[in-house]
């Protein structure tokens, strides 16, 4: 308990401003658990829960109308998702679907507890607020780019995002993981990653992208 208490005092700006009571209600109504690389946390049927990230790395994405995936943004250790508790948000019906890009633990708190406290305490309903509408920014982001953005500007930013993540320039990324998270075609990727190879602004090998020419990919933008 002692350790969950201290993990959302650091995860919840909130959590020194709400009464004994109510962090109370929120520790015992929250479990932790563990999800292998891969693994679903969350679809659009469900109303899991906010979502607290311990430890890995979550991604969160949509499905468009062909099948295909379009990553909108991932949740490292101490960010908190309350998109996944759609039942409890008034107005707001915004199917995502919520996977575990690495092994990850993650707090799992019931959502009509959560709304309990929120709908009675207006510093966690400005909280609860502020992580939506930063979600819907970081969504309508990734939207713009594929509306308006040619590919080769969305993948120059994509590797970029993926060479300050890792903080190398080496990435271990398959043509299909891109694809699934960019939510294009796998043939589509390779043909603009082997048009940067010929250009000089990366070198391919299998598994690998390595940035040769930062410069030029950050020209491409």
């Amino acid at each position: 308990m002692t350790e969950s208490r201290n993990f959302f005092q650091k995860a919840f700006s909130f959590w020194d401003k709400i009464t004994e009571d109510e962090q109370k209600i929120i520790l015992d109504n929250s479990s932790l658990q563990k999800f292998s690389a891969g693994e679903n946390i969350h679809d659009s049927t469900e109303c899991t829960g906010i979502l607290v990230i311990k430890s890995g790395l979550v991604r969160v994405y949509m499905l468009s109308s062909e099948g295909k995936e379009i990553t909108l943004y991932k949740l490292n250790p101490y960010e908190v998702c309350v998109l996944s508790a759609s039942c409890i948000l008034t107005n707001i019906n915004f199917d995502i679907f919520i996977d575990a890009e690495k092994e990850s633990e993650v707090y799992l708190i019931n959502p009509h507890k959560y709304k309990e406290i929120k709908d009675k305490n207006i510093i966690v309903e400005r909280f609860t607020n502020s992580i939506i509408n930063q979600s819907f920014s970081d969504a309508m982001w990734i939207m713009e780019q594929i509306v308006f953005m040619s590919f080769d500007k969305r993948l120059a930013i994509f590797l970029l995002e993926q060479s300050l993540s890792s903080k190398t320039d080496i990435l271990n990324l398959t043509h299909d993981y891109i694809a699934k998270n960019m939510g294009t075609a796998r043939e589509v990727v390779s043909r603009m990653l082997k048009y940067f190879q010929t250009e000089g602004i990366v070198s391919l090998s299998r598994g690998i992208i390595t940035i040769s020419d930062k410069s030029k990919l950050k020209k491409l933008i």
